[in-house]
């Protein structure tokens, strides 16, 4: 898998570096500071993943994913030290797969970029904690029936109706009805929401 680092930080790179290298499977085919460098980087070298930090210098790292939206074969992952619910969201909103908190250990970055190389999204246990505890939100798990349980989880394992279906070997009109059940249940707006309330109930464990 071929990675990119793009942090304004040369320290924080070669710590990246140092962490990321050790994998076998992994290969780092660049670095960039700024958001022009890069679009360039990504253009040039055509990354499986990038790992993007929010604040480069004066500029916005969420940036760099609005102007590769065309990019399909780039997967990104925001490595930030905020834990601020909007920065959360616009990232999701901009196309990041992956929210990750620059306190995090090696090997829930790791996770986090497998993961995300797959297709299926991570958001780091600290965001999700603040948010859901932001949100007020306290209903019982035990509300839920038991495959209603195992569709929240899978909604944590950032899978799609399609995949649940097949997970689970429902219909995809299924598993809409579970996810409806789920929302109502736990007063959830969306599917996100309903992520990071697996995540912060210790449903998804990091392997």
């Amino acid at each position: 898998m071929k990675l990119i680092l793009v942090d304004d930080h040369p320290l924080v790179r070669k710590g990246l570096i140092s962490v990321l290298s050790l994998e076998s499977d992994l290969e780092i085919v660049g670095e960039a500071g700024n958001v022009r460098e890069a679009l360039d980087l990504i253009n040039r070298v055509k990354p499986d993943l990038a790992l993007v930090d929010l604040r480069l210098g004066n500029e916005y790292g969420l940036e760099i994913l609005e102007r590769s939206k065309n990019t399909d074969s780039c997967k990104f992952i925001i490595l930030t030290s905020s834990a601020e619910e909007e920065d959360f969201r616009r990232s999701e909103e901009a196309g990041a797969l992956g929210y990750v908190l620059k306190e995090a250990l090696p090997e829930e970055l790791l996770y986090a970029v497998r993961l995300v190389s797959r297709g299926r999204k991570y958001y780091d246990p600290g965001i999700m904690d603040l948010i859901m505890k932001g949100s007020q939100q306290d209903v019982l798990i035990e509300e839920l029936t038991p495959r209603e349980k195992d569709v929240l989880i899978a909604l944590g394992e950032g899978l799609s109706n399609k995949d649940i279906a097949k997970k689970l070997f429902i219909s995809e009109y299924t598993v809409k009805k579970h996810v409806s059940q789920i929302l109502a249940k736990l007063n959830l707006a969306d599917r996100t929401q309903a992520a990071l309330y697996a995540h912060t109930k210790g449903l998804i464990r990091v392997s």
